[in-house]
């Protein structure tokens, strides 16, 4: 498996923009889950990525079994408190942890939706299924339930490629979404998205990264891969990325096979 692929990021941790991890940590650790996502950024910086780590987040069995023993230890703790008149030391008061968030990937699950096989994710590619024919349909199939998870998530790639009459018809969708549905729309032109359909999404902007965020992508696989590289290797493959994830990971790829062991 080629190293963009074999490294995708598979938990909110892994995903190389810091922005971005607070980003999703935040609205994953609400109490209220958005119906619907906009990922918006330059190809390569790990919409599609972290699309499906937000399918496998609001999926994991681990993490429902966990968050629902901690909301009855806390109910449990709230009814001790209330029937006591000590003041609880504030440091006992149950509260998030950063681990409350991320998928196991180890539940059947998070790993179903990892090898794309999980029928209640689905990956739609809009460039390919651009018209109002395509849009209906997911429309009329969205109303059944999941057959395995608790929701269904729809990840549509290069959402700016639907037509008006496509974008009209999801819109419909967007407005009225059954409870079991969560929508991730992931786009490179923002700007050709049509404002109703922004404005009833949770936008998560893909910046460009910094040559920190670069470097930490690339060595995540030097390290993985046992490879020996100088560190101005990793500069020059900096350089040549034009500050993208997926063609960092090729041209350390490309070096790596023509290096044969040796040192990059």
């Amino acid at each position: 498996m080629v190293f963009y692929r074999k490294y995708r990021p598979q938990t909110i941790e892994e995903l190389d923009l810091e922005q971005v991890r607070m980003r999703l940590g935040s609205i994953l650790s609400a109490k209220e889950l958005p119906h619907a996502f906009l990922f918006t950024g330059p190809k390569g910086l790990g919409k599609t990525s972290a699309a499906r780590i937000v399918a496998k987040a609001i999926n994991c069995e681990s993490r429902r079994t966990e968050n629902r023993k901690r909301k009855t230890d806390s109910r449990r703790q709230k009814t001790e408190d209330s029937r006591s008149s000590v003041f609880r030391d504030q440091s006992s008061v149950i509260r998030p942890q950063s681990s409350d968030i991320e998928p196991c990937n180890k539940c059947d699950a998070c790993i179903s939706i990892t090898n794309g096989s999980n029928l209640d994710v689905l990956e739609i590619d809009a460039a390919s299924n651009r018209g109002i024919d395509e849009i209906r349909d997911l429309r009329e199939k969205i109303k059944f339930s999941p057959s395995s998870l608790p929701k269904k998530v729809y990840i549509i790639d290069e959402v700016h490629m639907l037509t008006q009459d496509a974008f009209n018809a999801l819109l419909k969708t967007l407005e009225e979404p059954p409870a079991h549905a969560v929508f991730v729309l992931c786009t490179t032109e923002e700007e050709k998205v049509p404002a109703t359909i922004i404005s009833r999404t949770f936008h998560v902007e893909f910046k460009r990264p910094t040559k920190e965020e670069i470097i930490r992508s690339i060595e995540r696989i030097v390290k993985g891969e046992k490879l020996d590289i100088e560190e101005e290797a990793l500069d020059e493959i900096y350089k040549l990325s034009e500050n993208s994830f997926r063609d960092a990971a090729k041209i350390l790829e490309e070096l790596a096979i023509s290096s044969t062991g040796k040192k990059i």
